[in-house]
């Protein structure tokens, strides 16, 4: 799977030295792929048995969807799909992530986007973005996001939210009726 990781070592061993004259954006590009073979390897070793993270291209590992199967809760049975785009500056700033699947869910929106503390580049609070995360941390993450962490007090979609706090067994409803057109 990790033929980024076999590429690096061939680079590496073709080189005895960088040009004075390469670009630090190269180099900035290195250091991430770097991580991401590491980083990969362990999320593959650690994924959750709910999640799926497949690469559409294995020499770029910083481009790849994950699919959520949640086992509990309201969105039991249901597949979401998400992208995740490790940008350049990676691990200084946190991957970029949106939802592809249309869901009713307080801390996603319609359109993808995602509330979860640890990827916000900047938290009041301090428990956003850290270099010591990893992509384990942000899998992990938006697993929990459809059991634990599911969050009805600080909503992102805050038509979801109310429309829990007003009525649980339709809200549960909506959810199955959008898992049945969109998340199969």
């Amino acid at each position: 799977m990790l033929t980024l990781a076999s590429k690096l070592k061939r680079d590496d061993g073709g080189k005895t030295g960088r040009a004075s004259g390469a670009s630090d954006s190269a180099h900035r590009v290195s250091i991430r792929d770097r991580l991401l073979t590491k980083e990969v390897a362990e999320l593959e070793a650690n994924l959750p048995s709910t999640c799926k993270a497949s690469f559409p291209d294995e020499d770029k590992l910083h481009h790849f969807q994950l699919a959520v199967s949640p086992d509990e809760g309201y969105y039991q049975s249901g597949r979401f799909q998400f992208e995740i785009d490790v940008p350049e500056a990676y691990n200084m700033v946190p991957p970029k992530v949106r939802c592809l699947t249309r869901i009713w869910h307080p801390n996603i929106t319609e359109t993808g986007e995602i509330c979860l503390s640890l990827l916000r580049e900047h938290s009041i609070d301090g428990t956003g973005w850290a270099p010591t995360r990893t992509l384990k941390d942000v899998v992990w993450g938006l697993n929990s996001l459809f059991t634990d962490l599911l969050n009805f007090d600080d909503p992102l979609n805050i038509d979801a939210a109310e429309h829990h706090l007003r009525d649980k067994e339709d809200f549960r409803n909506k959810v199955q009726d959008y898992i049945k057109h969109y998340a199969r």
